[in-house]
């Protein structure tokens, strides 16, 4: 969800390290050989090729295209949700582990980041529609404002976050990130991956979902907490 920044630094959090210095270029997870594509120190950004299967990106998009609603972000006064113009998509969670296909990917997300599976939150399926796009933000929330307690309550801040694309956009629908200048496409199957140790801009995870410019775009989003999430 997108949220302003944060004025305080609380950090450094304890995030995922996937890679170490002598990973290899091609990991070996559930079965699959999954590439390393991309690496950035600073923000700290991965991107991941076939950490899906083409089947399994097909058969999210099916299980949540009857069940999308109308995106919202958290309302940082209440602690509830609320619809912003700057999140356009629209989208659903599933129930963590809710079917073989969820439960599978979810452990397959835990394996590759090291990261324990009781720490991530709902898998979120996202659609953006030619001109939808979700402006440039950060995922983590800030602790000074009064809706963020409730949300800190069920697993502490958010640490890090897994973009999956399910299918490759006509046009457009890139992921950028202003701050560190640079932008990633949108290809079915890869994944983003990138981590922030404290809620505060010096992260250089500020990003954003680039409109798309001709047919749609799903995405699968992963947002890992400090703790075990509720």
């Amino acid at each position: 969800t997108a949220e302003t920044d944060a004025s305080v630094d609380e950090g450094p959090n304890t995030v995922p390290q996937p890679l170490t210095a002598d990973s290899p270029n091609t990991i070996r997870v559930d079965g699959r050989e999954i590439s390393v594509l991309l690496q950035l120190k600073h923000p700290r950004v991965i991107v991941f090729g076939n950490l899906l299967g083409q089947d399994e990106c097909d058969k999210l998009v099916a299980l949540a295209r009857p069940r999308i609603t109308a995106s919202s972000v958290i309302d940082m006064q209440s602690g509830g949700n609320k619809q912003d113009e700057g999140r356009t998509s629209s989208g659903m969670a599933f129930r963590r582990g809710e079917t073989k296909l969820i439960e599978r990917i979810e452990r397959r997300i835990e394996a590759l980041l090291q990261w324990p599976y009781e720490r991530g939150e709902a898998l979120q399926i996202l659609r953006y529609e030619v001109g939808q796009e979700y402006k440039p933000h950060y995922d983590y929330v800030d602790p000074t404002q009064p809706g963020a307690a409730p949300f800190l309550a069920r697993g502490g801040q958010r640490v890090a976050s897994l973009v999956m694309y399910l299918n490759t956009p006509l046009d457009g629908g890139g992921t950028n990130f202003p701050d560190a200048g640079f932008e990633i496409a949108a290809h079915k199957g890869c994944a983003l991956y990138f981590s922030y140790d404290r809620p505060h801009p010096m992260t250089r995870s500020r990003h954003g979902g680039m409109p798309v410019r001709a047919g749609e775009k799903w995405v699968a989003t992963k947002w890992l907490r400090e703790a075990e999430h509720q």
